[in-house]
């Protein structure tokens, strides 16, 4: 079954094209060798400022590149975040773009009582991220704090499931090589849309 796919790419810095981009663009490889639409979306280049306030969240009109992105996430069957792991967290950047995009009314909708209805159910998601420090120490010491708190408080929050994840650690001292069998992990799983 073909799948349309959205990656975003959530590394902040617009003239980046490191790791993060290489593997948005594996996995976009692969996907397009198996039939599937794929559309990209890079938090670096949209334009779009914090949210402050509770009434700002639930009430102001999101900014254009905003509404585009929500245009891109609701016409997605999976989405792919990829982003480097900063200060033990995504990029500050890349948690503006959730908040900005993933609102009350369009990503959910309270209910006087009881969990809010999730307006993105039916769609998967797999969420890449990139860092220094070995993979293992990441899940094992760390607990993968911020991977879970992605997956379970954002994405399994409004309807994504299943949410599956790469941990793409140790790159202050892996070899060339060890990139490159990343890099086709990744295309494979863009192949099968996972």
């Amino acid at each position: 079954m073909r799948a349309n796919i959205l990656i975003l790419n959530g590394h902040p810095d617009p003239k980046s094209k490191g790791l993060c981009h290489a593997i948005a663009e594996a996995y976009t490889e692969g996907a397009r060798e198996a039939g599937h639409t794929v559309s990209r979306l890079d938090v670096a280049h949209l334009e779009f400022g914090l949210l402050r306030t509770q009434a700002a969240f639930e009430h102001e009109p999101p900014p254009p590149d905003i509404v585009r992105a929500q245009e891109a996430v609701k016409a997605a069957t999976h989405f792919v975040v990829i982003f480097p792991l900063w200060m033990g967290d995504m990029p500050a950047l890349l948690k503006a773009f959730f908040e900005q995009t993933l609102r009350p009314g369009f990503a959910y909708t309270h209910r006087p009582k009881g969990l809010p209805v999730m307006h993105l159910k039916g769609r998967s998601a797999r969420v890449i991220i990139t860092m220094g420090m070995p993979a293992f120490v990441y899940r094992w010491y760390f607990r993968a704090h911020s991977l879970k708190s992605l997956k379970r408080n954002i994405l399994r929050f409004v309807g994504f499931a299943p949410v599956r994840d790469t941990i793409v650690g140790n790159l202050a001292s892996v070899p060339r090589g060890i990139i490159e069998r990343h890099l086709r992990q990744i295309r494979k799983l863009g192949r099968e849309a996972a």
